[in-house]
């Protein structure tokens, strides 16, 4: 089963970033530091899934950037909609290490081929109570692919809450997959697990 990742995340650029920690700064000073951090974060995406690097040490890479830098705890509760309140904590605990190893798999296999175009941070503006950062990804022959990355504070440390390509937030597209495989499997999340171990299963 192909999930909303394996067709989508691939858009999503190069990136995945160094950690900038930013305490009480001044809202345009909090925009440039989410500016810099994502720039940041290309720049070690690149690193990251460069061809000339084994996939096994893709994947490490990849994950430590993930789990460092982005909001996992909380995307993955969002995309669990309203059935991150029926879930019991021993199927949520099933869950957590299969959602975090579905996403390292979907970035190393997706967007190692855009480990040589050229990523661009554009701009940053503030949204709520987040930054979002413009940027561009560059690849011959093609219109550049428009990436927003919603940056938020977490306790002075930046990490990223979405993704957003070319105008779709990837958080709410897969909030609506991984709902709608559950509600397939008449409401129970256990449909989910399986669902994420089967596809964990083909990628390898």
């Amino acid at each position: 089963m192909r999930l909303f990742w394996f067709r989508t995340l691939h858009a999503a650029g190069t990136g995945l970033l160094l950690a900038v920690f930013v305490i009480g700064a001044p809202r345009g000073a909090a925009a440039q530091d989410a500016a810099a951090f994502i720039s940041n974060l290309g720049a070690q995406g690149l690193w990251a899934l460069s061809p000339s690097v084994p996939r096994a040490q893709q994947e490490a890479r990849f994950r430590q950037l993930l789990e460092s830098n982005f909001d996992l705890p909380e995307i993955a509760r969002f995309v669990l909609g309203p059935y991150v309140r029926t879930m019991s904590p021993a199927t949520y605990q099933q869950y957590l290490p299969l959602f975090r190893d579905y996403l390292v798999q979907v970035y190393t296999i997706r967007l190692s081929r855009y480990a040589d175009s050229p990523f661009r941070v554009t701009g940053s503006r503030p949204w709520g109570g987040e930054t979002v950062v413009t940027s561009s990804v560059w690849r011959d022959g093609v219109s550049p692919i428009q990436i927003d990355w919603h940056v938020i504070n977490r306790g002075g440390r930046l990490l990223v809450a979405d993704v957003v390509v070319e105008g779709v937030s990837m958080k709410a597209t897969q909030r609506a997959e991984f709902t709608s495989i559950i509600q397939r499997g008449g409401g129970q999340a256990e449909a989910l697990i399986a669902a994420l171990r089967q596809q964990l299963a083909q990628a390898r």
